[in-house]
């Protein structure tokens, strides 16, 4: 079975910048209707076409692609960004279920349901102006290196013309299986180790060329806050579950936080991990497969609010300062490699 490492796959980030345009790919985006009145029957089809000569492999995660409840696509009322509720994922090595492979002339079309992945409630009744995400990560059909394009993305305009009710939080499903309810325990305490770890390795000075490599410039503190609030995180409220209850566990995605709630959920290939030790012997840092590391990755998306921009150590460290202070991933390879060279 083809497969490729993060490292692998993203190496050719460092090199898209300034952002290329792809002329291969065009996208349409239509709304199954112009006026709904339950917001529950909002929906956009999008229709993406590869228009070269070749086929493309385009990686399908926080695309129009993907059919993940992930952040597909901006939206707006009235010049106003209405807030994402859905989910943000963090995966492990990507293979061909990662991808959508579109063949030359051939149009790709998708669903979209969106009711429930942004906050219309409280932007209110009106008309909402929905964009997908400009971006895609591609590879050709035949290659291992894959980079970023931009693709002219459309604007379509949905009015949503009945009440829109506030969504109630359900109560999750506890990890009922006691296997992997010691193993969620054993990650949340190895994730705070590292997040106190990585927070004691920058302020003694220690990491400051790690730091770099990872944060630039960036303000030490601003990073050493968001550590601190995982490695001080007491919310009993937030829920760890070993339930997929939204069915995000496609093979590639190792756990996810629901924004709206922060509650994060853990997939099985999760269970597969290691705990913080590991990294002394029989692992590396670029491999990400610390089960502490993963935690701390979902925990920022919690008490940060960080975003994934891109996955994989080299990749984090080509992230401008700004965006390298916002990706999750940086805090999971920042951590696991203090980790690394303190404690080993």
């Amino acid at each position: 079975m083809f497969s490729l490492t993060f490292v692998t796959l993203l190496a050719g980030l460092a090199a898209a910048t300034p952002l290329k345009r792809s002329d291969a790919l065009t996208v349409k985006l239509t709304p199954a209707s112009p006026s709904v009145s339950s917001i529950d029957d909002l929906k956009l089809v999008a229709e993406v076409t590869n228009t070269g000569s070749e086929a493309i492999r385009v990686l399908k995660y926080n695309t129009v692609l993907d059919s993940l409840p992930t952040r597909s696509f901006s939206v707006s009322r009235n010049g106003t960004d209405v807030a994402f509720t859905g989910v943000k994922v963090v995966t492990g090595n990507f293979d061909f279920v990662a991808f959508h492979t579109i063949q030359s002339g051939e149009t790709v079309s998708v669903t979209h349901s969106v009711a429930d992945l942004f906050d219309f409630a409280s932007a209110g009744t009106g008309t909402f102006s929905f964009t997908p995400n400009g971006e895609f990560k591609i590879a050709g059909a035949d290659s291992a290196a894959v980079n970023k394009f931009a693709v002219d993305m459309p604007t379509v305009d949905v009015e949503v013309t009945g009440a829109i009710p506030k969504k109630v939080k359900r109560a999750t499903n506890i990890c009922d299986d006691s296997s992997k309810s010691s193993f969620i325990d054993s990650a949340q305490s190895e994730g705070k180790e590292l997040a106190t770890v990585a927070a004691d390795y920058i302020t003694s000075g220690d990491g400051d060329s790690v730091y770099e490599d990872y944060y630039g410039s960036t303000s030490a503190s601003t990073i050493v806050n968001v550590f601190n609030a995982v490695a001080d995180e007491n919310d009993s409220g937030r829920t760890l579950s070993c339930t997929d209850e939204l069915n995000a566990c496609d093979g590639n995605v190792i756990a996810y936080t629901v924004t709206s709630t922060t509650d994060i959920y853990f997939c099985d290939i999760f269970f597969d991990e290691l705990p913080n030790d590991r990294l002394c012997s029989g692992t590396s840092v670029a491999s990400r497969n610390i089960r502490g590391g993963t935690f701390l990755h979902e925990m920022t998306h919690a008490v940060a609010d960080t975003d994934d921009i891109t996955y994989g150590c080299d990749s984090d460290m080509a992230l401008s300062d700004s965006e390298s202070a916002q990706n999750a991933d940086n805090y999971n390879c920042f951590s696991t490699q203090a980790f690394a060279d303190t404690q080993c």
